[in-house]
This record gives C-alpha cells, structure tokens and sequence, in this order.
C-alpha cells in the first residue's frame, strides 16, 4: 500500500478532528474524579453505545477477525452476533442492579455483594488482563497498520526478508507500536472518559463507513465488471471451497480446524454451527458463550461497562446497548465479509506455506484489500477508520484501567483519605505507567508473530470463565457468601491452568475424542465455567450464609419482584423492548442464513 498527498490529508484531517473533540470536551477543570472517571454521568444513549462498540472494535477485529475469516470462514462472526444474547441479558437485568448500586467500578459492586477480598482479587486480575488481554495486541496490531503504511522500515534500510529470517530487528514496527500507543492514549490520560466518549462517536461513523466501504469494492472487485450481486455469488462459490484450488488447500489444512480431524475431512467454511472439537469457534460458543464469556466482557468487564456507568439515567444506558447490538449485527459485514473475499481472490501465501506462516501473514489482509481495491482519499479515510479502531479501544481501556487502580487499589489500600483532585493526579499517573507497560509487551508479541484474533480469544476463555460464574450465581442466589465465590475463582483457574497444561503437553497429539473436546480453547472456557459454578454451589451448602447487606435486592434478583421492564411506559418508536425485539429477531435471521441457506 502506497499513500499519495491526498491520503494523508484525510487521515491527518481526521486525527485533527478527533483531537479537537477530545480537547473540547475534556477542556473544563476536573476538580471531581466522577467527573473524570465517569464524564458526570452525562452521556445520552448514543453515546454510550456508539462509545461501548467504538472500544470493543479493535485490530482484533481489523487484523485479528479478517484474518481469520481468511482461515476459518464465516464461523469467526460468531462472537459478534451471539453478543446480541449477552446484551439482551444486560439491558433487562443487569443494568438495573449495577446503576442502582451507585459504584464507580465493578470490582466495587463484588466487593458489596462478595467481600472485599473478591474486590482486589477481581482488581488485580483486571489490571493484568487490560494490559495483556485488551492494550498490548491492540498496540502491536495497530503497529502493524502503521508500518505497514508508513514504511518506517525503509528509514533503517531494512526488508521484510531479512527481517523474516531473523537477521534484522524489526526498528519500523517498534517505532510505529511507540507512536500508535502516544496518539492513542494522550487524551484519555488528559481528558478522562467525558473525551473518550464524545471522541468515540466520530470514530464509530468513520469505522462503520469506511468498513463498509471495503466490503462494497471487494464484492465489485470479484464481479469483475457485473456487479456486486455477481461478486457476493463468486464469494459464496469459493468460500464453499468443493472444487480446484479452494477445495485442495481446505482439504490439507482442515486438521488446523477441527482438532482431530484427518486430511480431507469434510469442513463448511460458510457455516456459522461448527463441530464441537472446532479450534476456535465451535457450536458451543453460540450455546454458552454468554455464560463463560458475554457475562465477563459485556457486564463486569470495566472498560465496556463504564461506558453505561456513566450513562444519565436507566433509559439512556438501556437504549445506548439496543443501539450496541445493532452495531454488532453489523460488524460482520466490515470486519468477516472482507476475510471471504480476500480468500476468493486466491491470496498466493495460502499456497505452499504451512499454518503458522499462514497465520502470521493473514495479520496483513486488510491492509493488502486498502492496498488493492481503495482509490485515492478513500484510503486516507480507511487508515483512520483503523487507525480510530486502536485510538478507541487503547482509550478506554486506558481509562478504565487506571479507574480501577485509583479507586479499588489506590484509594482502598493506600490512601484512604485521597481528595478528588489527589485521585484525578494518581488516575493520570498510573494511566501513563499502564500505558508504558503495554508497550513493552506489545514489542513482546511483535517478536513472537502471535495472530492476534487467536491470541486475544485465548486470553479471554482463560481469564473469562470464573468471574462469569461467580458473578451469575451470586446475583441469582443468595446464599452464596464471599468465601463461596473466592474459593471458586481459585480453583477453577488452577483448572483452567491444568487444561492448558493438558491442551499443550499429553493431549497435544492424541486423537480420542475427550482430547478433541479439551483442546479448543472455547470449551476449555466452558469446562472452567461449570467447574466454578459447582465449587461455589457445594460450598455455599457448607457455610453460613452471606450478611443481609451483601443481598439486598440492588444487589440480588428477586424472583417475587421482577421489574426489567420498568420504566418501559414510553411511544413505541421510542421503546427499548421495540428495538431490542428487532435486532434479536434480526440476529436469529442471520444465524439461520449461515447455517442453513448458503452453506
């Protein structure tokens, strides 16, 4: 890819955009640190949810996704669109007992319902997962991006040859990790979340636009001169990959897919429903997904739900994540489709390479598309859609994380007494100490040529499961202590230690069907999840049964007083249930079409 005068007018006229926004509303004088940490609890609906897909779309999704639909097929979408359930779950129930909690973060909201054991322990965890799980792939995938674009290697007189051999340290790609983190982190370090919000909402327009952008020219790219109907059957045909090339490459690398499966074994790249032995995505992720995951990211992981925290009222953080899941039914179509039709343009590093290059080259697929089909501007307007993509997610993660370190470890251990304006000094502080941090394993990562799709889901499948559990058992029943829940997050992660054990060492080449079971990380996440669910049940049977506090009915459900459609007396074309009925309607319609129709 080659930017031309006009490009970089675009993509540095957005940047300018963006920091003026990021400037205008961060600009008054903090004095208060809800102000800082939660933008006043102003944010109207589409803010929040424009702010909560903004974070979650990263170059998870821009490098990490497409790459992987270059692989696995339609099947990488799948977390997106079951989302839908996991947001269902947290706009009528969940989003009740955590504003009315009054908590600035949800480490907070366990230490009230758990103890303030669960408080650290969940803290702590959270500030190691931000920074492993969420910052440092999203720096080093948008280092990619930028070196990728910049050329920054051409400055130290190095080629990707030398550099793939291993004779040259790679100075461009770690220049560009530097630069991406800086531009990406100074205004939510400066600004807070009031700029970290309002900034989100440029830069989901300019994502969402330019992604569907690329999506349009690859479909009129494989019509060759017929139309974009044209290029979506010439994508579906190849990506059923029956017959030539498509079918021998699918043929030889299917045991990459299916774990256990032999060369040849029969696999649908365009079917979302895929065998439960499937290495990332099987049928069980759309069944239980939201139970040993959805829970974790979408309702106590802190850098999405701060974004509803901070909301003005119920309506407004109800409505922000109907709008989320609309955006998420959408996604897909930016961040898969383009995977598809990369692989129908027979991309030559599928040929003759094995799985690991495969995976490290497959990082560059929406770089190669910008590169390919994007005329001129629009490509200015492409590399700050990506570029948007990191600022957004690093932003807030920066944000929540150094909430997290100020309110429940700074202000809890260390300085109880600390003003607003002593938490507002420690949440800058600790958010460029985070921000270093990230760096550092970014480059990490970089040296090990990680695909960063695979790598962030193993992260999340790991860390993911036991405070799900502890987390669903506690709101729906009160007879779990704070013993219970800590005594289940121990052991179920020391499980989930023993099954990556397994999945790496004795089961690694074992063709039983256990084994087959075991080794895709998803149901790692599972077995984890129903372990922990059991250890907190069984010990909640031994020990007495938590203080009246810890179950009051903000933090508990009721079964006798069920109210998540309070507050729903409003016009129809103004109803959370309307809309929240149209976008689960229309995801059941988009599993049935890739599981049934054009498979």
């Amino acid at each position: 890819m080659e930017l031309k005068l006009l490009d970089y007018v675009s993509f540095f006229g957005y940047f300018i955009a963006l920091s003026l926004i990021g400037w205008w509303f961060g600009r008054s004088k903090k004095s208060v640190s809800s102000d800082y940490f939660l933008a006043g609890k102003s944010l109207p609906w589409y803010v929040v949810g424009s702010s909560y897909i903004a974070a979650n779309i990263s170059t998870e999704h821009f490098i990490g996704m497409i790459g992987a639909a270059v692989l696995y097929g339609i099947v990488v979408a799948t977390p997106e669109w079951s989302s839908v359930i996991a947001f269902t779950f947290l706009i009528w129930i969940f989003i009740p007992f955590l504003l009315n909690s009054k908590v600035y973060t949800t480490p907070e909201f366990l230490e009230k319902r758990f103890s303030r054991k669960m408080r650290f322990l969940f803290a702590s965890i959270t500030l190691l997962a931000n920074i492993s799980a969420f910052m440092a792939p999203v720096i080093y995938g948008g280092g990619l991006i930028v070196e990728e674009a910049l050329k920054f290697n051409s400055l130290f007189g190095l080629d990707t040859a030398s550099i793939n051999a291993g004779n040259a340290i790679n100075w461009g790609l770690f220049l560009s990790i530097g630069l991406i983190a800086f531009a990406s982190g100074i205004w939510a370090i400066w600004g807070g979340l009031r700029s970290v919000a309002w900034m989100d909402l440029l830069t989901i327009f300019i994502m969402i636009g330019g992604g569907l952008a690329v999506t349009f020219l690859g479909l009129m790219h494989l019509g060759a001169g017929e139309g974009i109907i044209k290029g979506f059957s010439t994508m579906v045909e190849a990506n059923r990959a029956q017959e030539g090339w498509a079918a021998q490459w699918l043929s030889e690398n299917v045991s990459n897919m299916l774990k256990g499966a032999g060369e040849g074994a029969e696999y649908h790249r365009l079917s979302v429903l895929q065998p439960f032995n499937h290495s990332t995505t099987p049928w069980t992720h759309w069944v239980f997904s939201f139970f040993y995951i959805g829970l974790w990211y979408t309702v106590i992981n802190q850098h999405m739900i701060q974004k509803v925290f901070a909301a003005k009222d119920i309506y407004h953080a109800r409505m922000g994540m109907v709008l989320a899941s609309f955006l998420k039914l959408l996604l897909p179509f930016i961040v898969v489709i383009p995977g598809l039709i990369f692989f129908a343009m027979k991309p030559e590093f599928l040929l003759g390479n094995d799985w690991a290059t495969m995976n490290q080259e497959t990082n560059k697929t929406y770089i190669l598309l910008i590169g390919k089909l994007v005329p001129v501007v629009l490509t200015g307007i492409l590399m700050a859609a990506l570029f948007g993509a990191i600022q957004s997610t690093i932003s807030s993660v920066l944000n929540s994380t150094s909430t997290i370190f100020t309110i429940d470890i700074y202000k809890e251990y260390i300085n109880k007494n600390a003003s607003d304006k002593r938490e507002i000094m420690i949440g800058r502080l600790s958010g460029t100490i985070i921000l270093l941090l990230s760096i550092a394993l970014a480059i990490i990562l970089a040296l090990t040529k990680i695909n960063i799709f695979v790598y962030i889901q193993t992260m999340y499948t790991f860390i993911a499961p036991p405070f799900s559990a502890i987390f669903l058992i506690g709101m729906l029943w009160r007879r779990v202590n704070g013993r219970d829940a800590f005594l289940a997050v121990i052991v179920s992660f020391a499980i989930a230690g023993i099954l990556k054990y397994l999945e790496l060492g004795p089961l690694a080449d074992s063709t039983a069907p256990l084994a087959n079971f075991i080794r895709p990380f998803a149901n790692q996440g599972l077995i984890v999840w129903a372990c922990a669910m059991i250890i907190a049940s069984v010990s909640a049977m031994l020990t007495p049964p938590p203080a009246p506090e810890q179950v009051s009915d903000d933090l508990t459900f009721n079964w006798n007083k069920v109210t998540v459609v309070k507050g729903e007396k409003m016009p129809l074309l103004r109803s959370v249930g309307f809309w929240w009925a149209i976008s689960f309607l229309l995801m059941l319609i988009l599993m049935l079409v890739f599981s049934v129709f054009v498979t």
